[in-house]
């Protein structure tokens, strides 16, 4: 899995970082969206409560469902009602940069829907405060894609005013984006 989710609540909720270690993952998630309650955790996981205990101690580590659990952990570490108040501030900067760039590195992935060119340099996407506040409200790694092939689709027709490039037309590694906020 690629994580763009994960890497783009990081960025966006700086104070809000997901936790790196398993264990503070699995409790968060445990507590925050499951109340509390290892049965109904281990049940949507489809494992034994014992093992969801286990996560949490640290005696075991989720290998099969490490990227859930991580894109969980993500999900949990905002609020809905801080996503939407951090994606209304965002909105009100419109059409004008947000603080927050994205970088589609050299991907050896990248294409643009009907031409085999290949791209060689790093691509410096801008957000508007629209596109990270669509980031903000996301809550999957498809639409995290979907805002930066916006952003990409602005970037190659010189605005969203020029018209020509749709976001569906580019294709890129999820692996390669970075996200930086000033």
């Amino acid at each position: 899995m690629s994580n763009l989710f994960v890497r783009a609540k990081n960025a966006l909720f700086r104070s809000r970082k997901v936790p790196a270690r398993a264990t503070t993952q699995a409790a968060h998630v445990r507590d925050r969206k499951y109340g509390g309650s290892t049965k109904a955790m281990a049940a949507a996981y489809g494992v034994s409560p014992r093992t969801v205990a286990r996560w949490i101690d640290g005696s075991r580590h989720p290998v099969k469902h490490a990227d859930r659990l991580r894109d969980e952990a993500a999900a949990v570490q905002v609020t809905e009602r801080g996503r939407e108040r951090k994606a209304k501030q965002l909105a009100k900067k419109g059409a004008r940069p947000s603080g927050l760039s994205a970088t589609v590195s050299r991907a050896r992935t990248f294409e643009i829907r009907g031409s085999n060119a290949v791209r060689q340099r790093d691509i410096d996407l801008n957000l508007t405060g629209e596109q990270a506040a669509a980031l903000a409200r996301a809550t999957t790694d498809e639409e995290a894609a979907a805002v930066i092939k916006s952003a990409m689709a602005d970037y190659f027709n010189g605005g969203a005013a020029y018209g020509g490039f749709q976001p569906d037309d580019f294709d890129f590694d999820p692996g390669d984006v970075t996200y930086r906020s000033a």
